[in-house]
């Protein structure tokens, strides 16, 4: 019996195999992954980002809670720090995550940046369908906080929650480059400190510059204090009726749509890099190249064209 049947009859301990084949890059993992793909496409996925140290993982622990009090069945990945040692995840989230650790309503699992830009891991995509095919009724990605670039969560999630806390200098240009457009739902945590009505403010005054139709979603700000469970549930009702609207006003198709057709043109990126580029490691035709860039014998718009040609041109 393979992994993927396996976890489709509910073998936690197959479906963290799998993902450690996937996060590892094994290809032993893509037959797995293509028998589980007709079982995805159910699962609620929430992107919570934002910049370091405000309190995400605190957020998500709480935020689970409340869709487990609602009897949803929730996964989580998080997305940890790189180990300079190791090259694996560093796993301070699942620590801050400890209580749900018995709870088999709940899995999380932590994944590595290992490099990648954007906030996101190269698996957290196969990882995320993985725990769709689980039944996992909502999945939570948790963006490893690199700040202004945490622009991917808005390609994978249904619902992206954008959390800023107070105290962190200048509000302003710490949402300024591309998170304030991903948010579907803004949070200033840590709501009791007292310059927290004034992020609001700014927050508020920022997101009313936007020119949005009446027809488009119109994002709030809600205040929460995660550590304490304050705002929690409000938190919950918005990021739900944004699910909602994305149905109610059919924009989950257009999404939808956006979104395969990215993982499509990702994995053929990749797949064709790996068609060109390994055989050249392998038969020294790489340092052939690279000593020619040097020497400038060679430029490398030419070397790159030659290459498509030998691979790609019929009867070669």
């Amino acid at each position: 019996m393979g992994l993927a049947e396996r976890i489709l009859q509910g073998d936690v301990r197959a479906a963290s195999r799998l993902m450690r084949d996937i996060d590892d890059g094994f290809s032993s993992a893509i037959p797995e992954l293509k028998a589980l793909y007709p079982h995805t496409g159910n699962a609620y996925v929430i992107g919570i980002t934002g910049p370091p140290g405000a309190g995400k993982s605190t957020l998500v622990d709480q935020v689970t809670a409340a869709y487990r009090q609602r009897g949803k069945r929730v996964g989580v990945v998080a997305i940890d720090p790189t180990s300079p040692f190791t090259g694996g995840a560093i796993l301070g989230d699942r620590i801050r995550m400890n209580r749900h650790a018995d709870d088999e309503g709940v899995f999380i699992r932590s994944l590595a940046t290992r490099g990648h830009l954007g906030g996101l891991s190269r698996s957290t995509s196969d990882v995320v369908n993985v725990m769709d095919a689980m039944a996992m009724d909502v999945i939570i990605v948790e963006t490893v906080g690199v700040g202004q670039d945490e622009v991917d969560i808005v390609q994978m999630a249904h619902t992206t929650v954008v959390v800023m806390v107070p105290g962190l200098g200048d509000d302003i240009q710490a949402i300024k480059a591309g998170i304030l457009e991903i948010g579907d739902v803004f949070v200033v945590n840590k709501a009791d400190r007292a310059d927290a009505d004034r992020t609001v403010r700014e927050l508020a005054v920022m997101l009313d510059m936007n020119r949005l139709a009446d027809e488009d979603w119109h994002p709030k700000v809600m205040k929460t204090e995660a550590s304490r469970g304050v705002g929690i549930e409000e938190l919950v009702g918005e990021m739900e009726s944004h699910r909602e609207f994305l149905y109610a006003s059919g924009r989950i198709k257009h999404f939808l749509e956006e979104k395969q057709a990215r993982i499509f043109v990702e994995l053929l990126r990749e797949r064709l890099f790996q068609e060109v580029f390994r055989p050249i490691t392998v038969n020294g035709r790489f340092r052939e190249i690279v000593d020619g860039l040097v020497t400038r014998s060679v430029d490398p718009y030419s070397a790159v064209e030659a290459l498509l040609a030998e691979r790609f041109t019929p009867g070669r």
